[in-house]
């Protein structure tokens, strides 16, 4: 049909919505830019055939993408939905993963789910696949005959364990049905991987969201009677209208861009490795195209606080856009995350009721953008006024800078943010730039594309004829396609198991084929690609790789993948399928890439009009403006120029040369091998451009240690529950940045690293370290700091990188290394003293064998040991590489320069949040369960902070020692919660603050004293008397409510939620995760796999929080049956007082801890039988004011 008929393509966004049309007979593309409302398909349609507003459209193919689905979920506009979960886990979805999605906000505010009513079922598969509960059908018809009565028409279904064949979703889908509702989602078809929390958020999704697009759809197919309606889904196929669903939009639109930029590089730059670089008017989208085929996808995210199981591009997306708001906090130029939005716009629309300085201003004044073609008139003196106030701003501070010098200061940390984006999909997956081109498309990307090109060192930037509206025409040039999953229980990588599994590969592309013939695709043309999910045994990180003859081949490529992503490999370890993967697509129909030829050169046409560009400081007068549509296949020309498109403005910068090939494609090159833009002269002040840029690239290097680390690492605690923190300091051990993990590490971190300057003073290059040590800056044994030295090439040290993560085990009296009733450090496990195990970069496994296991009290597991500090020296070595590579970048003199800086930065800034505070003397008082006094007091005066301590009581005689280093992290992190901007947490926190802790007391103990509570407990309540004494908040649960368990041959740990105290002007959180730490819950579904356990009830503790103005939150409510015997330790506090409340708000309620159904004391351990069943129900935050 489309060979003989229009064909549309249309990329509706969330402003514009993009039309083109390929003209039956000649192919002739055509090219409308709408206003999105729900019609604009058949508005742009009409205008691109001549015809009337009404006039009917004749039969065509329409090819569409769509962001309906996405700014329907970021709305919450979707429609209305019910939800049924197994028993028990009712809250599961507002529970999340416990974790609180800004560290250092006291005012926590989660994602609303999607279901507007929950149903809880008796009905769950254990971990092996077997039923465990089935449901009673006559009460779960009745449950639903009343939830459809009330207009809810649309239902979601996940049952634990059930991902695999759906043995009981299946069948309450078809009561649904039976009982009314007109659509059902199952996690079994939706979503069919492990995960319980992530497969029922994609669940609650899809029913939240297909019905909404399926009425949209409907629309569309009756004004366009007899005509063909495909819909890109967020894998980068097109499925027929029919098929589309919630769960495969939420990337509708980006995924036609990203297939667009594939197809120019696979026909412009054939082989290559590719970035596609998508800036519009709100954020940029970065993609990646290895080997100029494949792209980068991914099969979970999160979008608006929402999990999203599928297929999915992976777009990597940053808020750096036209409308990103630009300004000066008074130490720093910023730019975003806000946007000015579509109304009232940049300040150069003139619209009322702008008021904030943009991106596309900044452009603008710089002389970037020329507004020939721009669909509104653009005023810049109103941008000019703005740049000039802030300038006077800057002045004031001591910075010499003229408003075009703001205005480059602007452009500038917007290029750093986006390249930062750029080297998350390259650099920190194993890629080098140097290798790379950069497709740039979008409608703000050609003033950037040379700037960003100098910043990462591309060889090459490519702007296809149709770049303004390439996500449009990536959809037009997509084909059908399918995606299928199942589940392979982890059976071993052997060629039995490869065998068996052709079997299965074999079911899904039938599965596959049948539905895309339903498509209208031809199953002659279609190619199947088979791939399996590939893993070590014991680990969570799934690499899919395309199917091999033998398990020897799947081996060997399995980790040269592994070691090109994270640096090293576990050489010999077994390997696991986790899933067989089945993609079946339409042939492309296009003919094969053309090498591009050379073409006569040409000079380009004399330019009708000429600009100023201001660029490094100086105007650059009479700057050719061409039109594209002039440059025709052969012209060159070399910058600077303006080129002006219908959709954008190229700034063709001085040093790059432009030739157009004979596809129309603009190609832009380097003259010469580009260096970074130029860095300002060294000057004893802090430049605020470079301010910026280097604190987000120090915390970047931090986070992507971060994604190193949790990637590789073999225990839960790391891999699922993120207890883990990732630092870079200077060459005196200062903490310069951490990314925003534990809280409760990261003060403790510098001491660790200091303690080994003092103990190795002629550290090496590959020298390796590691410590636990409590007396050394540790926090409590489990927690593992690995460190390596980072030198230059003169050999000289320079740096520090490090990693902190909680191990599973490291000995002690008690499985998991947190008893209950340890009385000494060296019970509690194995001390490691600022202990080097490696040189030369790598680990003397011989060594820490005889550290971990030839001591009194040795490791349960010294191989998962060894191969979680094998993961973090992957990670140390990442941020030690990224690191050098700055410095290399930057010129390491300025590198140092800004590690002191940003030091500096954060030394004001709490010097002024400081200044908030009511001057004075304020003390507040609490007390830990046995009775032991915590007293602190603030001293608020002009000339700083006086933490003072005195008052607390003597070292505890059990286990609830805080070692001085947590006491400093605590006090660290409540002068970051008071600052209340995003700087790096450092070193420079505590200039302006004096500690007062007295030795030999419950926060400074002896070395000898045992300390394991008071990491998880005691840091805990020392926050809380820090924000009381200041008056900002209630107490919070005050407790992590550590439970760890195992039998000798394992050893498992977590902490739990609870509720969050409430502030002046809102109310505490519920079932979140506050403070100290930020830890994941472990999956059900994962840790029924991996433990002898069963998760009966994950759930909100109702009426926990203490009364007030504002009421303190929820704690959560936690039952686990053992499913064989093992040994049970809780540790745990505020189970004889409730969290206090603040400024007359009532306490919350204390916790519990009960062992089928009896009372246990708030630290305990006991032994369990097969059966038992232990509860926790943690503590509500306190009420703050008196309740009315």
């Amino acid at each position: 049909m489309s060979a003989r008929l229009w064909q549309f393509f249309v990329d509706r966004g969330g402003t514009f919505t993009d039309c083109i049309a390929k003209h039956p007979l000649t192919g002739e593309l055509s090219v409308i830019k709408v206003p999105s409302t729900d019609d604009a398909p058949l508005i742009g349609i009409r205008h691109l055939l001549g015809l009337a507003p009404e006039a009917p459209i004749p039969r065509c193919e329409v090819r569409l993408g769509t962001t309906l689905g996405t700014n329907a979920l970021l709305e919450r506009r979707g429609a209305r939905s019910a939800l049924m979960l197994t028993r028990g886990f009712g809250d599961l979805l507002r529970l999340g993963d416990q974790t609180r999605p800004e560290l250092f906000s006291l005012r926590i505010e989660r994602a609303r789910a999607l279901p507007e009513r929950v149903l809880e079922v008796d009905a769950r598969l254990d971990a092996d696949g077997a039923v465990r509960a089935r449901p009673d059908l006559s009460r779960v018809r009745r449950e639903l005959t009343e939830v459809r009565a009330s207009g809810i028409a649309s239902l979601g279904i996940a049952v634990l364990n059930d991902y695999r064949a759906g043995v009981l979703e299946a069948e309450l889908a078809d009561l649904a049905r039976a009982c009314g509702f007109a659509h059902v989602s199952t996690g079994f078809q939706v979503a069919p991987a492990l995960g319980y929390l992530a497969r029922a958020s994609t669940v609650a999704l899809d029913a939240y969201l297909t019905p909404l697009l399926q009425s949209y759809l409907q629309k569309l197919r009756d004004a366009l009677p007899g005509s063909r309606i495909l819909v890109m889904q967020s894998s980068g196929g097109l499925c027929d209208a029919a098929r589309f669903r919630g769960a495969a939009s939420v990337l509708s639109g980006p995924a036609g861009g990203a297939e667009g930029f594939a197809r120019v590089v696979k026909s412009a730059a054939m082989g290559s490795h590719a970035v596609g670089f998508d800036m519009g008017g709100t954020s940029t989208d970065v993609t990646h195209l290895k080997d100029g085929a494949f792209l980068t996808r991914e099969a979970e995210r999160s979008i608006g606080g929402v999990s999203v199981v599928a297929p999915m591009v992976a777009v990597h997306t940053v808020a750096a856009g036209g409308g990103s708001i630009c300004r000066y906090d008074g130490e720093r130029l910023r730019v975003g995350p806000e946007s000015v939005g579509a109304s009232p716009g940049p300040l150069c629309y003139g619209r009322s009721g702008a008021r904030d300085l943009s991106l596309s201003d900044v452009n603008l004044a710089l002389g970037r953008l020329v507004p020939d073609r721009f669909p509104l008139p653009l005023d810049v003196r109103a941008p000019l006024y703005r740049l000039e106030e802030l300038a006077g701003e800057l002045s004031t501070r001591g910075h010499a800078y003229g408003a075009l010098d703001v205005a480059e200061g602007f452009f500038r940390i917007a290029n750093a943010n986006m390249a930062q984006a750029v080297r998350d999909v390259t650099v920190a997956r194993g890629f080098d730039l140097r290798d790379h081109v950069l497709v740039a498309f979008g409608g703000a990307a050609g003033q950037h594309a040379c700037a960003l090109a100098r910043e990462l060192g591309v060889r090459e930037v490519l702007f296809h004829p149709q770049a303004g509206v390439l996500s449009a025409w990536g959809i037009g040039i997509s084909t059908l396609s399918w995606d299928g999953r199942r589940d392979a229980g982890g059976a071993l990588a052997t060629d039995e198991a490869l065998a068996a599994l052709r079997n299965v590969a074999d079911e899904l592309e039938a599965q596959g084929r049948e539905a895309l013939a339903r498509d209208g695709a031809n199953p002659l043309e279609l190619d199947a690609l088979p791939r399996l999910g590939l893993r070590y045994v014991g680990t969570e990180t799934v690499l899919e790789l395309e199917r091999q003859e033998s398990a020897a081949e799947l081996s060997t490529e399995f980790e040269a993948r592994f070691r090109s992503l994270f640096g090293y490999a576990h050489a010999g370890r077994d390997l696991e399928v986790a899933h067989v993967a089945m993609h079946l697509a339409e042939k492309p129909a296009t003919d094969a890439p053309v090498p591009n030829r050379d073409l006569p050169r040409q000079a380009a046409p004399a330019p009708q009009r000429a600009t100023r560009w201001y660029l490094d400081g100086r105007w650059m007068e009479r700057v050719p403006v061409l039109h594209r549509e002039e440059l025709s296949p052969g012209v060159s020309l070399v910058g600077p120029a303006i080129i002006v498109e219908a959709a954008g403005t190229i700034a063709l910068e001085p040093g790059f040369s432009l030739s157009v090939d004979q596809d129309r494609v603009l190609r832009v090159r380097p003259c010469a091998v580009l260096a970074p833009a130029a860095t300002v002269p060294a000057d004893e002040s802090a430049d605020p451009v470079l301010l910026e840029i280097y604190a987000n690239r120090f915390m970047a290097i931090a986070e992507q240690m971060g994604r190193t680390l949790r990637q590789t690492a073999m225990s839960v605690n790391i891999r699922e529950r993120l207890d883990f923190s990732c630092a870079v300091f200077d060459a005196q051990g200062e903490l310069i940045a951490n990314a925003p993990h534990i809280p409760v590490h990261l003060g403790a971190m510098s001491e660790s690293v200091k303690a080994v300057l003092s103990a190795h003073p002629a550290l090496e290059p590959g020298d390796v370290f590691v410590t636990n040590d409590p007396n050394q800056g540790g926090s409590h044994l489990p927690d593992i700091t690995v460190m390596v030295p980072v030198h230059d090439s003169q050999g000289t040290l320079r740096f520090f990188s490090a990693a902190r993560g909680h191990h599973a085990d490291v000995g002690g009296i008690a499985p998991g290394s947190m008893p209950a009733f340890s009385r000494t450090l060296a019970e509690e496990g194995v001390v490691l003293s600022a202990l080097r195990v490696g040189r030369a970069g790598e680990l003397d496994e011989a060594l820490l064998e005889r550290s971990f296991l030839h001591t009194p009290l040795p490791a349960r597991r010294f191989a998962e040991n060894l191969a979680d500090l094998s993961a973090q020296l992957a990670a140390v070595r990442t941020g030690s590489a990224l690191l050098l590579g700055l410095a290399e970048e930057r010129g390491l003199a300025e590198v140092e320069r800004y590690m002191a800086f940003v030091q500096d930065n954060a030394a004001r800034e709490v010097r002024q949040a400081l200044g908030a505070l009511t001057p004075g003397r304020h003390s507040f008082r609490d007390a830990l369960d046995d009775g032991t006094p915590l007293v602190v007091t603030l001293d608020v005066s002009p000339n700083g902070l006086v933490v003072d301590f005195t008052g607390t009581g003597a070292e505890h005689a059990g286990n609830l020692n805080a070692p001085r280093a947590v006491t400093l992290a605590c006090v660290l992190y409540f002068l970051r919660v008071l600052v209340g901007k995003p700087i790096p947490l450092n070193s420079g926190c505590l200039r302006h603050v004096e500690l007062r802790i007295p030795e030999r007391s419950l926060l400074s103990p002896g070395p000898e004293r045992a300390v394991a509570g008071g990491n998880v407990e005691t840091s805990q309540r020392v926050v809380d008397a820090l924000l009381g004494a200041a008056g900002l908040l209630a107490s919070s649960q005050g407790t992590m409510n550590n439970l760890s368990f195992g039998d000798g041959t394992y050893g498992y740990y977590e902490t739990i939620a609870g509720g969050a105290g409430a502030g002046r002007d809102f109310p505490g959180a519920s079932a979140v995760h506050t403070h100290m730490t930020n830890t994941r819950i472990t999956d059900a579904e994962v840790l029924e796999r991996r433990f002898p356990v069963r998760v009966v009830e994950h759930a909100v503790r109702h009426g926990s929080g203490g009364r007030g103005a504002q009421p303190g939150g929820e704690g959560v409510r936690r039952t686990l049956e053992y499913l064989a015997a093992a040994r049970v330790s809780i540790l745990s506090e505020h189970r004889v007082r409730g969290p206090l409340g603040l400024r007359g708000g009532e306490p919350g309620a204390p916790g519990e801890n009960q062992l089928n159904g009896r009372a246990l004391p708030g630290t305990t351990t006991f032994d369990v039988a097969p059966g038992d069943r232990i509860t926790l129900l943690t503590p509500g935050g306190g009420g703050y004011g008196a309740a009315g």
